[in-house]
């Protein structure tokens, strides 16, 4: 985006286009109040007032709307804006944005509301991240933890850690600046400070592995031979028919995905059965494969055998598979077992029935019990990638800090690695930040937000 460009008024459809109840059109910019009075039949807008009035393409009327005008710097933007609610229909919606665009303004690109708003000092850039989160948040967790983020839990933590560093810098500053009025601080009130600068970094740093899990997901692969009924399995755990079930051995040839929401979304993968005598089928032969390698790619494997018919030489094949991988054992048909008794070959195997739905609830305890190790609720601070490096970035140099000041090093050198600690800091909450990350973070949002 060029210079002239970042202070044009722009505007977009801020809701998904389809059919529904109501459509938005959001403008922003200093020319807000001039194009609405052009294309509206009433000219006043009190800002903060909800206006009522038709939108006109000429002398045509394309629809009765409602506005909701916002001065700067009291809007989401910072900037003037108008919102101009329609009825949800595809071209009821697009006509007017024709006509907005008609009478000054121009198409806003990806993300570029929210980037005026973070310009505009509205949103810091972890706050301004946090929106992007909680639109495209795949669990009702996620989307809290995000809410989070946009309130400014983690713009503030930030801020209270630089703030402790930048009071010792200042203390370091003051004494290499005016050694004769200013004693430089003693190393022992250095070292103190910069360990618990590192501890609440740490402690950021702490939930990354939960914030990962939490954006990203987990991948969980049913295994086994044909005809354990993993196909009906999948069905089940989802609650509806997704996976064609018959008896014949090789129905299912392809991997088959779909995501479900057991705290952290899980995308559950029904896979081919896994043998070695397919014959001449070189579809089923390639399903094998992807069978085999999804399991390896899965953060979690449920291996499924038959527990009706007990498990076989190729049961334990395929077991060798995924032993060594994060597994649950589960013995399906367990309502084909009539007079003997279940043999529980592997401790803590979970005895269903994917046809009854007896032992569905069981399984899908031990599948919460794996995906609460990463305790989503616990996690106080979520980050993402970027904002991770940065703390470990902080960190690096903060430790640099201290074993300086643990040789009793000159502080001017100290305090270099200070300042690198800052700098970091300072980059996720958008203090210093370049132009290229600043365009690759919103060009990850969808337009019109």
């Amino acid at each position: 985006m060029n210079i002239t460009q970042e202070f044009d008024t722009i505007t977009a459809i801020a809701t998904p286009i389809g059919t529904g109840g109501v459509g938005v059109i959001r403008i922003s910019g200093s020319e807000s109040f001039d194009i609405i009075s052009k294309i509206c039949d009433k000219k006043i807008f009190p800002a903060g007032k909800i206006c009522h009035g038709w939108i006109l393409d000429g002398d045509v009327k394309l629809d009765e709307v409602i506005i909701l005008p916002f001065k700067n710097p009291n809007s989401y933007t910072g900037e003037d804006v108008i919102e101009i609610q329609c009825h949800g229909g595809v071209n009821v919606v697009r006509n007017i944005l024709d006509v907005v665009l008609k009478n000054g303004a121009r198409m806003a690109e990806r993300g570029e509301f929210t980037k005026r708003a973070f310009l505009n000092k509205k949103l810091d850039l972890s706050q301004a991240e946090a929106v992007a989160d909680l639109i495209h948040a795949k669990t009702s967790k996620f989307a809290v933890q995000s809410a989070k983020n946009l309130s400014g839990v983690l713009g503030v933590k930030i801020s209270e850690i630089k703030a402790k560093i930048f009071e010792v810098t200042s203390k370091i500053v003051a004494g290499i600046d005016f050694p004769e009025d200013v004693a430089e601080p003693e190393y022992d009130y250095l070292i103190e400070n910069f360990k618990n600068s590192l501890n609440e970094i740490d402690k950021i740093l702490s939930c990354a592995k939960s914030s990962d899990i939490m954006r990203q997901g987990i991948k969980v692969a049913i295994v086994g031979r044909p005809n354990v009924g993993k196909s009906s399995l999948f069905n089940a755990l989802l609650n509806l028919d997704r996976a064609i079930v018959t008896d014949i051995a090789g129905t299912t040839r392809d991997v088959i995905k779909e995501t479900i929401d057991l705290g952290v979304s899980v995308t559950l993968i029904d896979t081919a059965g896994i043998r070695e005598d397919c014959g001449v089928d070189k579809v089923e032969e390639i399903g094998i494969e992807y069978s085999k390698q999804s399991a390896k790619e899965s953060d979690l494997n449920i291996f499924l055998y038959d527990a009706s018919v007990g498990l076989t030489d190729e049961d334990r094949e395929i077991y060798e598979i995924v032993k060594d991988m994060p597994h649950i054992v589960v013995a399906n048909k367990s309502d084909l077992i009539v007079g003997k008794e279940f043999e529980e070959v592997f401790p803590d195997t979970v005895k269903i029935s994917a046809c009854t739905k007896d032992g569905l609830e069981d399984l899908k305890i031990q599948m919460k019990e794996f995906v609460c190790e990463i305790s989503p609720e616990n996690t106080e601070f979520v980050t993402n990638k970027r904002q991770q490096t940065c703390l470990l970035r902080s960190k690096e140099a903060l430790q640099n800090a201290l074993a300086a000041a643990e040789r009793n090093e000159l502080q001017d050198m100290i305090y270099i690695d200070l300042k690198s600690s800052l700098l970091a800091l300072d980059e996720i909450t958008g203090e210093v930040i370049t132009d290229e990350i600043l365009n690759n973070i919103f060009d990850h949002f969808c337009i019109g937000k």
